[in-house]
């Protein structure tokens, strides 16, 4: 393997030392590109010696808005094109969102960082023109629409509330809320995640915080979700010991739990798995999983706390939730949700170019 496909690239610079510039990949989304500045500006003040570059690029699920997401694979949907050119050496390293990154790494590639977490809750979004009438799952009528493509969030929406009705939503953020706040729409309330809100300044629309004690019923959200994970090549020593200080402890002992879970269970990312984690007292993680069918009428649920100090032991401890869920009926669930999803691959809508 020639030298560029395992170190950074070296540029020249006006002083006599060799500068080193570090090409960050990340997807093309305002959301992404703002996920990797916050990383790039956080190592600049770490390495200020250090030049970082970040290239966007289009994934598969970019390039197809149309196609809901649970007809797609699942694994890899956002992340293959980056990894390429990861493994190739035209990037040092790649900015994920940690709920969009497979639990299983192409060979030669590592999870290398997970740095602070933002919110990793599920959050309602009402349509404006309803504001003042609804702010609740629970507030909505029988008929109502719910928009959101995450298999997990219809499934566990429907065991709750059985009377909402579906209907799928892509786009970026602000795509979403247009679309919702259209008046022709027939969406009463989007479910998002509250980083993504966050992040891109929106958590003013958030009218509802979903989570385990959520009124009316719990709310697990994805794995990872609220994290942001960055891939290395496992060889690349430079880039690994510069990212080594960006590291978070908790959020990594925690995410590692609940990808360890997904892995145990061999979930992709359309797979509706959902999980909570709380850090108690004396090390100890609370991580609650849930794995419900598409009907919403099936579920197996687990919960389990256990002190973790380790990478090793959160893995560990998520291999142990995953056999509770497992023999509590979830691999059947999965084994007829991944059924479906196969039987209907070729009935999946074409990419339609905008």
């Amino acid at each position: 393997m020639s030298t560029s496909a395992t170190q950074p690239v070296i540029t020249s610079s006006m002083s006599h030392a060799q500068k080193v510039t570090i090409k960050v990949g990340t997807r093309k989304s305002a959301l992404a590109l703002k996920q990797a500045d916050y990383v790039v500006t956080e190592l600049r003040k770490l390495h200020p010696t250090v030049d970082f570059e970040i290239k966007g690029m289009h994934s598969t699920a970019d390039k197809d808005k149309v196609t809901a997401l649970y007809k797609f694979g699942g694994k890899g949907l956002w992340t293959n094109e980056l990894e390429a050119e990861l493994t190739t050496g035209d990037l040092d390293m790649i900015v994920h969102s940690l709920k969009d990154m497979p639990t299983s790494l192409p060979e030669g590639l590592i999870l290398a960082c997970i740095t602070p977490r933002e919110d990793p809750r599920d959050v309602v979004v009402v349509k404006k023109g309803l504001q003042g009438k609804y702010k609740k799952l629970v507030d909505l009528p029988a008929g109502a629409v719910v928009g959101t493509s995450s298999v997990r969030r219809m499934a566990q929406i429907k065991r709750r509330y059985p009377h909402l009705q579906f209907k799928d939503m892509r786009g970026n953020i602000d795509t979403r809320l247009k679309k919702l706040d259209a008046e022709d729409s027939d969406f009463s309330v989007l479910i998002l995640a509250a980083a993504g809100l966050h992040r891109m300044n929106q958590h003013e629309r958030i009218s509802q915080y979903l989570e385990s004690g959520t009124e009316g019923g719990g709310m697990l959200h994805a794995v990872g979700q609220g994290g942001l994970g960055i891939e290395a090549r496992a060889d690349d020593k430079k880039t690994l010991d510069l990212l080594k200080h960006l590291e978070d402890p908790s959020a990594t002992l925690a995410c590692e739990a609940e990808r360890s879970v997904m892995r145990t269970l061999e979930g992709g990312c359309s797979i509706p798995i959902g999980v909570e984690t709380k850090w108690l007292e004396d090390n100890k993680l609370r991580l609650t999983a849930t794995v419900v069918n598409i009907e919403g009428t099936e579920a197996a649920d687990a919960e389990k706390i256990e002190e973790i100090k380790t990478r090793e032991e959160a893995v560990e401890f998520g291999k142990r939730v995953a056999q509770e869920l497992t023999d509590s009926g979830a691999q059947k669930i999965l084994d007829v949700i991944n059924e479906d999803r196969e039987a209907n691959r070729d009935k999946a809508q074409p990419f339609i170019p905008a």
